[in-house]
Order: structure tokens, then sequence, then C-alpha cells
């Protein structure tokens, strides 16, 4: 399979599944809140690997990684990973805080917790669309510079597809605005094992 040809048709369909995911984040994330939570159309593309660290501010920006593990049907990885002012502002959201200038130690939990919840929406999507049965781990929650985190599901799994999913999405509550990236690195023969059940391949 050349994922670098990936046609017009096979990126709606990717597309829809950022949609549909981040439709289902958003309605987790109000409920959890129980406040009214708004989402921008998310940006949903395909990205070299090679290139994510840039779209994240370059290598050596700090940032706030959640992966997660795939099994099952598909093996791989799923990456939520916020900015700093994103993370912080998201765990203001959850806990009802304000202005926080770092995250303590309540702060890493609340956004585990969230960040498990808004991965598994994305993921339970890609289940749903594709018939595909796909199991994640316990998240793990990492707070290092963007070439770092990015080095995790590398080393893991080796051959991962040179090409990613990768959704944005800016999600708002009040005045606080919180910008998501996600990234979904699935192996090769899980890549192909997506497109063919999405009957794209």
């Amino acid at each position: 399979m050349d994922v670098d040809n990936l046609n017009t048709m096979m990126l709606d369909v990717l597309g829809e599944i950022g949609n549909i995911g981040s439709g289902n984040a958003v309605t987790a994330l109000a409920s959890m809140l129980s406040k009214r939570v708004d989402m921008s159309v998310p940006q949903v593309r395909m990205v070299q690997f090679k290139d994510a660290a840039a779209i994240l501010g370059g290598e050596e920006k700090l940032v706030s990684g959640i992966y997660l593990d795939l099994h099952g049907d598909v093996e791989g990885n799923i990456m939520f990973i916020l900015d700093m002012k994103s993370a912080i502002n998201l765990t203001d959201i959850l806990l009802n805080r304000g202005n926080s200038e770092e995250l303590d130690e309540i702060a890493v939990s609340a956004l585990s917790e969230v960040g498990n919840i808004l991965a598994s929406s994305y993921v339970n999507s890609l289940g749903a669309l594709t018939g595909l049965k796909i199991a994640v781990s316990v998240p793990s929650l990492a707070i290092d510079m963007a070439g770092a985190i990015l080095s995790v599901p590398a080393i893991q799994f080796g051959q991962i597809a040179d090409q990613i999913l990768f959704i944005e999405t800016v999600f708002t509550e009040g005045d606080n605005y919180v910008k998501g990236n996600l990234f979904l690195l699935p192996d090769m023969a899980s890549f192909e094992k997506i497109l063919s059940s999405l009957g794209v391949l």
C-alpha cells in the first residue's frame, strides 16, 4: 500500500472519523463537566510522521502528551498532545479553577483521566465505523519536549506508518481555549486493515 497516494475518498472517510470522534469527545467532556463546551470544525489530515513535531511547534516545545496503546484488530498507538497553555486551561475547566500557572499533582491526574476519555472517544468512533474490535491500554501521561514524546511510539512499535492521521480540534468553554492535537499511529498492517474495513482500499 502506498499511503502517499491516498485518494480524496479515503481522506473524506478519515475526516469523518475525525468529525465523529471530536463530536463524541466534546459530548463526553460536556457531560463530565456539566457545562457547555463548544468545538471548532476539526482539521483532519494525513501528515508525515517526521513532520509531527513541527506541527506541535518544534522538537523542543514543551507539551503534555497522553498516549495509549491500541490492541486487538488494530495495533499501534494513539496520542493526545496539548501545548502547556491548553493543558493548564483544560485542567482549570475540569477543576473549576482559574488562571493557574502550572500543572500540580491533582491537575496531572485530571489531565490523564480526560485524555483517556477523549482518546477513547476517537477509538470508539473508529471501531464503530470500521467494525474492528479495538481496545486501549491504561493511559500514560508525560510532560516533555515534543520530540521526546513522539519518539515513544517509534521506539515501541518500530515500523509505524510513515503517514499518520492528525486531528486538530479546538474546544472552548467560556473564555477557556483548548487546542487538542490527536495523532493516530497504527502499524502498517493495521493501517491497511482500517482502510480496507472502510471500503476504500
